[in-house]
């Protein structure tokens, strides 16, 4: 595919995104029916759907349209790319830009430079304080990729090492050895022996620094386990046993396999049979994402106030079901992807206000401006 085919295929998916499509189904719905694409092809019209999508607001008002022309002509604009150049009425390419359209753009509002919902605005500065703005923009960046080396099977060294046999560069964490960062061939590592061998898993860095925080020892229930990453990190760091559970069951589907490649053994519990108290209950509840939107730009578009109050209902019955399972003198690791406070410090609050059998042990905020995502930690033990 030219530049310019591509740019016509971000053009027409981000058209369907803005009628409601989700961005992965509106990607793979075109990758499927763009057999003639090839990686490289659809790597590029990847980025350039969610480069625009993180910065939706100010590349349509500098594109002069909230429209997949407009995003990418925003991009242009912003990039000093010529638009003749993509816009040039060819076979496959986008139709040449008229007039009206070069003429549209103007330079983004302080807020629209912020590329959030208006409605969220607010919530955001207060959340984030002196650190609002920075971290806005930050999440107009494509997110890092981080790995968590798996202590059981390798070092950090060792692992680095393999990676850079197969052309994985990373750098390590200062502070957290076992987390790296890949620097170059990120595409590689689902494919690399070293992921193979459970030497290296995908995880974000907050999220690791957040459970090296939790204690190394003893039973632990996680209690929304997804995809299983926090508790495979525990396992990793000599936790155990350990049970996940999800209401989706599905969504735990592949830990099986992945405990295994990492050497490690974790038991499943069936949605709403767990049983029994533990050491430690880690809660890593559903929320807005507002941490990741660097990951999945479209979902800050998508989100209204009224999904968030119906997070904010969920986070809290889950805390209060969460608080049944720990153990007399355990702790509780209530856990978010996002950096408001009205899904952090605002629900433990609450939550610590009505059981006064807790108290808080320990609470941390991540950002984007020093751990990638934003996280949020609240350790909390049984009195």
């Amino acid at each position: 595919m030219t530049p310019a085919a591509r740019a016509a295929a971000a053009i027409a998916i981000l058209d369907q995104i803005l009628e409601g499509q989700p961005a992965e189904a509106a990607l793979i719905r075109w990758a499927r029916a763009s057999r003639f694409a090839g990686s490289g092809d659809r790597a590029a019209v990847r980025d350039h759907v969610f480069d625009n999508l993180r910065r939706l607001r100010s590349r349509a008002a500098m594109g002069g349209a909230m429209s997949g022309r407009g995003l990418m002509l925003g991009l242009c604009q912003e990039e000093g790319i010529d638009p003749a150049s993509l816009f040039t009425g060819e076979k496959f390419a986008p139709s040449r830009l008229v007039e009206t359209e070069l003429q549209a753009g103007r330079q983004p509002s302080s807020d629209e430079v912020l590329d959030l919902p208006d409605w969220l605005i607010p919530l955001w500065r207060e959340s984030l304080g002196p650190d609002a703005e920075a971290a806005a923009v930050a999440m107009r960046e494509r997110a890092p990729v981080w790995l968590r080396v798996n202590t059981l099977r390798t070092n950090p060294e060792e692992a680095i090492e393999a990676l850079a046999k197969e052309g994985i560069a990373v750098r390590s964490h200062p502070v957290l050895p076992s987390a790296i960062c890949v620097t170059k061939g990120a595409r590689r590592v689902a494919g690399s022996d070293a992921y193979r061998q459970g030497m290296v898993e995908l995880q974000d860095l907050s999220p690791q620094m957040a459970c090296a925080l939790l204690p190394a020892r003893g039973s632990l229930l996680d209690l929304c386990a997804g995809g299983g990453g926090k508790a495979l990190a525990m396992a990793a760091q000599g936790a155990g046993p350990i049970t996940a559970h999800d209401i989706n069951a599905d969504r735990m589907a592949d830990l099986p396999a992945r405990a295994e490649r990492a050497g490690v053994r974790i038991h499943l519990a069936q949605p709403g049979k767990v049983k029994g108290q533990f050491d430690t209950v880690l809660a890593d509840v559903p929320c807005s994402g507002s941490g990741t939107w660097r990951r999945t730009p479209d979902a800050k578009w998508r989100l209204t106030p009224d999904d968030l109050r119906r997070v904010l209902a969920t986070q809290s019955r889950i805390l209060d079901q969460a608080a049944g399972f720990v153990a007399p003198g355990g702790v509780l690791a209530y856990m978010t992807c996002s950096v408001l406070a009205e899904e952090n410090e605002r629900q433990v609050g609450v939550f610590l206000a009505k059981n006064q059998g807790f108290q808080m042990v320990l609470e941390r905020r991540y950002s984007p401006l020093d751990a990638s995502d934003g996280f949020y930690l609240a350790l909390m033990r049984c009195r």
